[in-house]
């Protein structure tokens, strides 16, 4: 018989039609007349109940079936006798494709911790939370490529294997082929990858912008979606060395041009999230972030508030007249640190904020220097609970200004001579930003810890799974 899932089962409106579901058992409870069987498929947050009649279907029959099993259940739909759902089906019949031992199945008990679910990475999809949340990130997925595809974006696919540094850190993990028990090294010391995969040293991306502005240059609108890794040795709730990014780049757009791209797209975002993911949010709205909902929705109602990092030093400055305390400073020409910029967005405005003109010396070499020499025309959109999620900036379009920073900074461009052709043949103004995707799931989950919006987070010292 073919299968339905629970998802529809439970629109259904047909009684007494014959309907098979398969899935796993969260739970089976009964008296010695009855049992009840709640399974769930992964379509949808909610279980369906099985109504087990026990002169049919005898307790030793029913054995196998535990919390964590995985089973067919075939029977007649029909109207619940008890509160939480519309329909139920009436067992006809039993398959039990998997057991799950009740003394090893780690999932038994409720209120296990983060922590714990994190050392069982291949089963927490199971448990109620981690299924809302990894539905959700589909739903963000989607959400992405609808509204770049609904805007004329192309999705462009940039290197994971790459010998340039896009950010200038140095913090990349290497990709060799080389035999690192005997490696060859050159007169100086160094190490000769001559004889290596490439010929040259490689890295795993940290960023597919430069490539990005490449495909701008001949596409006009485009945008990336793919995975980045960074080798920074940073345990916090906001790092992973393994995520995801998504990078638009606009060809002849200006700075007002790309914070409006900013807001719209990240509203767009939140709104999909609000529409098609009701029963998930709810979910997480009652039993991970009580303000979730309301939070989403004021982001979606709202004007982001746009100032400059001047302005916004000011207001910290003031605030710290006034008594507040931050554990950072918040001087001019520092970075932001997280909680300067919850401050402003949290306690300030209580709205989202857009902060751009960064002083130069903070931001990366390809930002379009303002007049004044100081700034630099970044954009960043900074988030209630979040803080910073989208970075963006218009890019220095001049060869002779892109050269002279370069060289400022004593950069090292000999792998990159293809991303200052771009200055070199047919030079266009262009901007556009990033996104970690794993960001804005922190912020749609209401989750707490960036590690539990990915499947199985990498960040130092762990690579399970």
């Amino acid at each position: 018989m073919k299968r339905t899932e629970i998802i529809n089962a439970l629109q259904l409106t047909g009684e007494g039609q014959l309907i098979n579901v398969r899935g796993w058992v969260r739970s089976r409870r009964g008296n010695k007349n009855v049992s009840f069987i709640a399974l769930n498929d992964g379509s949808t947050i909610k279980n369906i109940q099985i109504v087990v009649d026990l002169a049919q279907f005898p307790e030793e029959n029913l054995k196998p079936v535990t919390t964590g099993s995985c089973i067919s259940a075939t029977g007649h739909l029909v109207a619940s006798q008890g509160s939480g759902q519309a329909v139920e089906i009436q067992l006809t019949e039993l398959e039990v494709y998997g057991t799950a031992d009740p003394e090893q199945y780690p999932l038994q008990k409720k209120g296990l911790s983060m922590e714990y679910l994190r050392t069982i990475a291949h089963l927490r999809p199971r448990t109620n939370t981690f299924g809302a949340v990894f539905r959700i990130r589909h739903n963000m997925a989607m959400a992405i490529h609808q509204y770049f595809h609904e805007h004329g974006f192309f999705y462009f696919h940039t290197p994971i294997i790459t010998a340039s540094d896009c950010e200038g850190a140095g913090q990349m993990f290497q990709v060799t082929t080389k035999n690192l028990y005997n490696l060859k090294k050159d007169e100086e010391g160094k190490i000769d990858y001559s004889d290596d995969f490439f010929g040259k040293q490689t890295s795993l991306t940290v960023s597919g912008q430069l490539e990005g502005e490449l495909a701008a240059m001949a596409l006009g609108k485009i945008y990336t979606f793919g995975p980045t890794f960074r080798a920074e040795n940073s345990n916090t709730p906001r790092h992973l060395a393994e995520f995801w990014m998504i990078e638009p780049e606009v060809a002849f757009i200006q700075k007002e041009e790309l914070m409006d791209l900013e807001e719209d797209f990240i509203k767009y975002c939140v709104r999909w999230a609000l529409e098609k993911c009701q029963d998930d949010l709810q979910f997480l709205n009652q039993f991970v972030d009580k303000g979730l909902i309301a939070r989403l929705e004021s982001v979606v109602n709202t004007e982001f508030i746009r100032l400059t990092y001047t302005e916004g030093i000011n207001i910290l400055q003031e605030a710290v007249k006034n008594g507040k305390k931050f554990e950072f400073p918040c001087e001019w020409g520092e970075d932001l640190a997280s909680e300067h910029e919850r401050y402003l967005v949290e306690e300030h405005f209580g709205k989202p904020v857009i902060m751009s003109d960064y002083p130069k010396d903070i931001k990366a070499f390809y930002m379009k220097i303002n007049e004044d020499d100081k700034t630099v025309q970044g954009t960043d959109v900074l988030f209630p609970q979040i803080g910073e999620i989208i970075g963006g900036s218009v890019r220095e379009e001049s060869l002779d200004k892109l050269n002279a920073e370069i060289a400022r900074r004593e950069i090292p461009m000999k792998d990159m001579w293809w991303y200052l052709d771009t200055r070199r043949f047919g030079a266009a103004p262009h901007a556009g930003f990033g996104l970690g995707f794993e960001r804005l799931l922190l912020f749609v989950t209401g989750m707490q810890n960036i590690r539990d919006v990915i499947p199985f987070p990498r960040t130092p010292k762990t690579a399970e799974f």
